[in-house]
Protein backbone atom coordinates (compact mmCIF):
# COMPACT_ATOMS: atom_id res chain seq x y z
CA UNK A 1 0.00 0.00 0.00
CA UNK A 2 1.46 3.44 -0.97
CA UNK A 3 1.92 6.29 1.61
CA UNK A 4 -0.80 9.06 1.34
CA UNK A 5 1.42 12.41 1.88
CA UNK A 6 -1.09 15.17 1.90
CA UNK A 7 -1.42 18.55 3.72
CA UNK A 8 -2.18 19.21 7.28
CA UNK A 9 -2.16 20.48 10.77
CA UNK A 10 1.38 17.95 11.32
CA UNK A 11 2.83 18.60 8.18
CA UNK A 12 6.12 20.24 8.69
CA UNK A 13 6.41 21.01 5.00
CA UNK A 14 3.52 23.39 5.09
CA UNK A 15 5.41 25.57 7.49
CA UNK A 16 8.80 25.24 5.65
CA UNK A 17 7.53 26.76 2.92
CA UNK A 18 7.29 30.68 2.21
CA UNK A 19 3.61 31.75 3.16
CA UNK A 20 0.83 33.20 0.91
CA UNK A 21 1.56 36.99 2.09
CA UNK A 22 -1.78 38.33 3.89
CA UNK A 23 -2.18 41.98 5.01
CA UNK A 24 -4.85 43.78 6.70
CA UNK A 25 -4.38 47.41 7.43
CA UNK A 26 -6.02 49.70 9.60
CA UNK A 27 -8.23 47.76 11.64
CA UNK A 28 -10.47 49.33 14.13
CA UNK A 29 -10.15 46.82 17.09
CA UNK A 30 -12.67 49.99 19.26
CA UNK A 31 -15.78 48.65 16.77
CA UNK A 32 -16.52 45.52 18.34
CA UNK A 33 -19.28 43.14 17.55
CA UNK A 34 -21.73 41.14 19.28
CA UNK A 35 -18.52 39.37 21.37
CA UNK A 36 -16.88 42.66 22.40
CA UNK A 37 -13.95 41.92 19.65
CA UNK A 38 -12.69 42.91 16.37
CA UNK A 39 -12.34 39.34 14.34
CA UNK A 40 -9.63 39.25 12.03
CA UNK A 41 -10.64 35.86 9.68
CA UNK A 42 -7.64 34.51 7.61
CA UNK A 43 -8.31 32.12 4.41
CA UNK A 44 -6.64 29.00 5.10
CA UNK A 45 -4.11 28.45 8.45
CA UNK A 46 -1.30 30.32 9.19
CA UNK A 47 2.44 30.28 9.46
CA UNK A 48 3.53 32.85 11.38
CA UNK A 49 1.88 36.56 12.41
CA UNK A 50 2.64 40.07 12.78
CA UNK A 51 0.56 42.63 14.76
CA UNK A 52 1.68 46.49 14.10
CA UNK A 53 -0.46 48.72 16.88
CA UNK A 54 -0.12 52.95 15.33
CA UNK A 55 -3.28 53.71 17.85
CA UNK A 56 -2.28 55.44 20.80
CA UNK A 57 -4.09 52.67 23.08
CA UNK A 58 -2.81 49.60 23.21
CA UNK A 59 -4.03 46.41 21.45
CA UNK A 60 -5.67 43.13 23.32
CA UNK A 61 -5.06 40.45 21.10
CA UNK A 62 -6.17 36.63 21.39
CA UNK A 63 -7.13 33.90 19.86
CA UNK A 64 -11.19 33.73 20.20
CA UNK A 65 -13.72 36.16 21.54
CA UNK A 66 -13.33 34.91 25.00
CA UNK A 67 -9.24 35.22 24.99
CA UNK A 68 -10.01 39.04 24.69
CA UNK A 69 -13.09 39.37 26.54
CA UNK A 70 -13.50 41.46 29.63
CA UNK A 71 -15.36 38.89 31.53
CA UNK A 72 -12.57 38.64 34.92
CA UNK A 73 -12.40 34.86 34.59
CA UNK A 74 -11.23 35.29 30.69
CA UNK A 75 -9.15 38.18 31.64
CA UNK A 76 -5.55 36.96 31.28
CA UNK A 77 -5.75 34.49 28.09
CA UNK A 78 -4.59 37.75 25.60
CA UNK A 79 -1.68 39.46 24.67
CA UNK A 80 -1.22 42.96 24.21
CA UNK A 81 0.69 44.90 21.69
CA UNK A 82 1.94 48.41 23.54
CA UNK A 83 0.94 51.69 21.49
CA UNK A 84 3.25 52.73 18.66
CA UNK A 85 4.69 48.89 18.66
CA UNK A 86 4.68 45.39 16.60
CA UNK A 87 4.46 42.29 18.16
CA UNK A 88 7.67 39.72 17.31
CA UNK A 89 7.02 37.19 14.26
CA UNK A 90 4.69 35.07 15.89
CA UNK A 91 5.41 31.05 14.83
CA UNK A 92 1.69 30.52 15.14
CA UNK A 93 -1.46 28.05 13.61
CA UNK A 94 -4.33 29.83 13.24
CA UNK A 95 -7.33 30.58 11.09
CA UNK A 96 -8.11 33.84 13.41
CA UNK A 97 -7.48 36.98 15.49
CA UNK A 98 -9.44 38.75 18.22
CA UNK A 99 -8.69 42.31 18.42
CA UNK A 100 -9.64 45.11 20.75
CA UNK A 101 -8.70 48.47 22.47
CA UNK A 102 -6.78 50.13 19.58
CA UNK A 103 -8.14 52.39 16.19
CA UNK A 104 -5.34 51.63 13.74
CA UNK A 105 -3.93 47.94 14.00
CA UNK A 106 -2.33 46.51 10.74
CA UNK A 107 -2.19 42.67 10.68
CA UNK A 108 0.38 40.59 8.47
CA UNK A 109 0.82 36.50 7.93
CA UNK A 110 1.90 33.70 5.87
CA UNK A 111 -0.78 31.54 5.33
CA UNK A 112 -0.26 27.85 4.58
CA UNK A 113 -1.81 25.76 2.05
CA UNK A 114 -3.74 24.05 4.58
CA UNK A 115 -7.58 24.12 4.51
CA UNK A 116 -9.44 25.85 7.31
CA UNK A 117 -11.35 23.13 8.55
CA UNK A 118 -8.38 21.53 9.57
CA UNK A 119 -8.88 23.47 12.59
CA UNK A 120 -12.02 24.40 12.27
CA UNK A 121 -13.78 21.46 13.18
CA UNK A 122 -15.25 19.90 16.77
CA UNK A 123 -12.57 17.20 16.68
CA UNK A 124 -9.58 19.75 17.15
CA UNK A 125 -11.06 22.63 18.61
CA UNK A 126 -14.25 22.07 21.19
CA UNK A 127 -16.32 25.13 19.76
CA UNK A 128 -15.91 24.19 16.21
CA UNK A 129 -13.73 27.20 15.23
CA UNK A 130 -9.76 27.90 15.68
CA UNK A 131 -9.52 27.97 19.31
CA UNK A 132 -12.25 28.23 22.20
CA UNK A 133 -10.70 30.32 24.75
CA UNK A 134 -12.10 28.40 27.36
CA UNK A 135 -8.66 27.02 28.37
CA UNK A 136 -6.58 30.25 27.57
CA UNK A 137 -6.35 30.39 23.93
Amino acid sequence: MPFSYKVGLGNAASYQVSGKPYASGSIDATVANADGATRVGFPSVTSWIVVSNKSVDPCKIGFSANGVSNDVLASNFFFTVPSGSMSPRLELKVSELWLSGSSDVDVIAGLTGIDLTQINNPGISPSGTNWSGSTGV
